[in-house]
């Protein structure tokens, strides 16, 4: 299968030369077919001359709003939870269940027995292995649980879906129409997705399908189908699952691939001054076949990458922003005297005060995608017998992803542009990397070029996780399959072609339009299976009181044994 994908990859070079030659035409067929779309899903609702807000920010907020109150904010309550299961404090009752541990203690000298069985008999064996029975030695020590990966996996893959161009060029566009005070509203959206990832995530651990070979299929899909049909609501849960699955495999296409391909591509020729028609879809080649040698492994390879990629792109950016931070340290508190101030002011920001709350929320909301539903689909792959467990690993994505990373840009802009050297607050620009780029610039010389290659690196990480998302919609609409597998994989590869080689105009539009779509859908199903949620988030919580008695008590601590 590998060899006929890289093969038919190669085979849609010819189709990729003639879409070059035809871009603009394409781009203008395709937004007559589809501006209705876009137009529909991105309407913005007039409160007054001076601003309106787009309907599905509402939805998004609103959604968000309701979960933190409901769950009794969440947000803040499973906080310090989230850090210790990604540790894994919790592994042992996830893989075994509290009540086989910390029953009586014959049950937990034998489940010690056999978990010291399966320690000595994975030791033999070295990564990758394939055991006689055809296990996978990756999750050998977890078949008492479902699931294909790990808690900490599983967040970096669904973090890599939304750490990205956002924090980078999404902020400064932000700010360039905001303000600094647009800042605070980001890290507000930001706040309240956490309780909306909690909630969907849960559900997509609840209410996944898992196959005899262990493989899962998990999100909305899922959950809309099968948590709504106990609510005696199968016929609305069906109509919604086809819309969401429809919406994200438009949406794997278009702004997690095409789009990301293409801005990619267009800081790679740009930095090192590549001209001439052909460098981009050079680019776009090897680009693809890249994307392709992960994404034949599934989500297990996808999540193994992801895991090492994430945390480093994302380590030397927070880095390279402590760094200018720190040596601007004494502008600090000026700088969050601005946010405040712009905050609840506007500081003569068009649309005052109220439009300074939406261009930060808005920019937060759609960064971390909370709502969306797409985070689901990576979670639901996690080990773990209690979906609670990872609604509050996945509550710490938009904290990451908003609340630290879209801040520190902040920051960083606001500091080094205190005296308007390359930004007019209230002036929107169009191209925020270059603007980024720019204030890391002033203070850490020639950091464009880091920035260039974490763009890079953001972008391929975002389109082997978007693969993931599209390839679970487009098997739940198509069957599961290994031609159906293929068929998705190949057009997936030859949009990253296209995308990294055309100009993209309508079609982004159209594919972020898909994107934010699946708010609607998901955001119905959440809502209707709130209880649902409630009753999972109980049952987690108890099994970790019971874990904790136990210990108090003097009970075995099964964790040393493993």
């Amino acid at each position: 299968m590998n060899k006929k994908l890289l093969s038919l990859l190669f085979l849609a070079v010819p189709i990729v030369t003639f879409a070059q030659s035809t871009s603009d035409k394409i781009d203008v067929v395709f937004k007559d077919y589809t501006g209705w779309f876009v137009d529909a899903i991105f309407y913005e609702i007039p409160f007054s001359e001076t601003f309106q807000i787009p309907w599905v920010l509402i939805v998004l907020v609103g959604g968000a709003l309701y979960f933190t109150l409901y769950f009794k904010f969440i947000n803040i309550t499973g906080f310090v939870t989230a850090f210790q299961v990604v540790k894994g404090k919790y592994e042992d009752i996830e893989k075994h269940g509290v009540d086989k541990l910390y029953g009586d203690e014959a049950q937990v000298e034998d489940v010690i027995g056999s978990i010291n069985d399966e320690n000595e008999n994975a030791s033999e064996k070295s990564f990758g292995d394939q055991t006689p029975g055809g296990d996978v030695f990756e999750t050998i020590r977890d078949e008492s649980a479902e699931g294909e990966v790990s808690h900490f996996q599983a967040l970096t893959a669904a973090l890599s879906a939304t750490v990205g161009l956002g924090n980078i060029a999404g902020v400064a566009v932000a700010l360039s129409i905001g303000g600094p005070g647009a800042t605070f509203w980001m890290i507000v959206a930001g706040f309240l997705g956490m309780a909306s990832k909690f909630a969907e995530c849960t559900l997509g651990v609840k209410y996944r399908d898992v196959d005899a070979d262990g493989t899962v299929y998990g999100g909305p899909m899922y959950y809309l189908t099968k948590g709504l049909k106990e609510k005696g609501a199968g016929g609305l849960g069906k109509v919604l699952a086809v819309l969401f699955a429809i919406f994200v495999v438009g949406g794997s296409f278009g702004g997690g691939n095409m789009f990301q391909a293409n801005q990619a591509a267009a800081q790679f020729t740009k930095l090192f001054d590549l001209t001439g028609g052909n460098a981009g879809l050079y680019f776009g080649i090897v680009m693809a076949v890249l994307v392709a040698v992960v994404i034949i492994g599934g989500i297990k390879r996808i999540a193994s990458v992801t895991e090492k990629v994430v945390p480093f792109m994302a380590g030397i950016y927070v880095l390279a922003a402590l760094i200018i931070l720190f040596a601007n340290f004494t502008l600090i508190d000026d700088a969050f005297m601005l946010i405040y101030e712009g905050a609840f002011s506007g500081l003569g920001i068009a649309g005052g005060l109220v439009g300074v709350m939406i261009q930060g929320i808005r920019r937060g909301a759609f960064s971390n995608e909370a709502g969306v539903g797409s985070a689901a689909i990576a979670h639901s792959a996690v080990r773990t017998k209690y979906p609670a467990s990872e609604g509050i690993v996945a509550l710490l994505e938009p904290f990451i992803d908003t609340v630290i990373i879209c801040t520190m840009t902040a920051l960083v802009i606001i500091i080094t542009n205190f005296d308007g050297q390359f930004m007019q607050y209230g002036v929107e620009i169009k191209e925020g990397v270059e603007l980024t780029a720019i204030a890391f610039d002033s203070v850490i010389p020639h950091f464009s070029i880091v920035l260039t290659i974490a763009v890079i690196l953001f972008a391929f990480s975002t389109m082997i996780s978007w693969s993931y998302y599209g390839m679970q919609g487009w098997k739940f609409l198509f069957g599961k399959g290994k031609i159906t597998d293929l068929v998705y994989k190949v057009l997936f590869l030859m949009f990253v072609i296209v995308g990294a080689s055309i100009s993209l105009g309508a079609v982004i539009d159209f594919s972020d339009a898909m994107i934010f779509a699946m708010v609607v859908p998901n955001i119905i199903g959440v809502v209707m299976l709130s209880p649902v949620i409630k009753r999972e988030l109980a049952k987690y919580t108890n099994a970790i009181n019971k874990k904790e008695e136990a210990i108090e008590d003097g009970a075995i601590d099964v964790n040393d044994h493993m």
